[in-house]
């Protein structure tokens, strides 16, 4: 199946690589199904969460241990489990990034994770209730450096 995207063009499904949110993502519970679409020219790592059920959505994401190192929320089992994770090493971890007029005020989303088993390829957005991580955690710093360093 292919869709049109506005930021990406047509581009061919896979279905077997859907990623199945049961209840949408914060703020967008009607949209379900997504494509994780990795930018090959972003040295920081930055991918986009792509609805298939809206193609002008795309939502920039990142691994959260490129914005804190020491990212390490505590999430309950009872949100886990549903995805069918068995083991830590199928779970990936993503946080949004919001990027407002002002591009040096780029910031992620620490509160909100998204968790996604690379097994099942389903999904979950959680809220995180730890002071440590804030809803704006400022990155621009953080991708200019890892740029530099990557020599673009």
């Amino acid at each position: 199946m292919n869709i049109t995207t506005k930021l990406f063009g047509e581009i061919g499904v896979d279905e077997n690589k859907l990623i199945t949110f049961a209840s949408g993502i914060v703020g967008f519970p009607e949209l379900k199904d997504f494509l994780l679409i990795h930018d090959s020219d972003s040295k920081g790592g930055i991918k986009w969460l792509q609805s298939v059920q809206e193609p002008a959505f795309a939502m920039p994401v990142i691994d959260p241990l490129v914005a804190m190192d020491t990212y390490n929320p505590q999430v309950e089992d009872e949100f886990i489990k549903p995805l069918g994770i068995t083991d830590e090493t199928d779970m990936l971890v993503l946080v949004t990034i919001t990027v407002p007029k002002n591009i040096e005020e780029m910031s992620v989303n620490l509160r909100a994770p998204i968790i996604i088993s690379g097994e099942t390829r389903k999904a979950t957005q959680i809220i995180v209730d730890q002071d440590e991580y804030l809803v704006k955690y400022p990155i621009y710093e953080i991708l200019k450096s890892a740029k530099e360093r990557a020599g673009e």
